[in-house]
């Protein structure tokens, strides 16, 4: 019964996923930041609704083999579709191209995944809610080098406040 939870939990949060955030879409008009804060935002706020039991899950995933193995599965998929993404936007200019798509898909994942556990688990550190989505965000842009112009204009009028 618990590994059930637990796998209809991890699909659950993962069906925000920066893919499905339409980040690919050039019919979109959201900004590139727009779309990679809202799949932070969905994915952080299910994490923190779930908190407790995420907890539980996080703790549990290590010792049993079956549920670390539904969690793995779904986080390979998850990060597979964030390579596929990096490299698509790698092939329009739009992301460092020293970067290797894998590995950048498994640190980002891997550093939103954390945070979110030490945030809402843990408790390691707090803050606003929607800080912290922004901090996020800012940070899976920097770390792509990600070309979005809009973005830059936001940072800069933020910091001239």
């Amino acid at each position: 019964m618990f590994r059930q939870v637990a796998e209809a939990l991890q699909e659950r949060l993962s069906s925000h996923s920066v893919v499905d955030s339409g980040l690919l879409d050039g019919g979109s008009h959201a900004t590139m930041w727009q779309r990679i804060r809202e799949s932070n935002r969905a994915y952080l706020e299910g994490y923190r609704d779930e908190a407790r039991i995420m907890g539980v899950v996080e703790q549990v995933s290590r010792y049993d083999r079956e549920v670390g193995a539904a969690r793995f599965a779904r986080e390979t998929h998850y990060t597979s579709q964030t390579e596929t993404a990096i490299r698509n936007l790698q092939q329009r200019g739009l992301v460092d191209p020293i970067l290797d798509p894998q590995v950048a898909a498994c640190a980002l994942s891997a550093m939103v995944g954390r945070f979110a556990e030490m945030w809402f688990v843990q408790g390691l550190f707090d803050c606003e809610f929607d800080t912290g989505v922004d901090q996020l965000t800012s940070l899976c842009i920097n770390a792509l080098q990600l070309k979005d112009a809009s973005h830059r204009t936001r940072a800069k009028l933020s910091r001239a406040k």
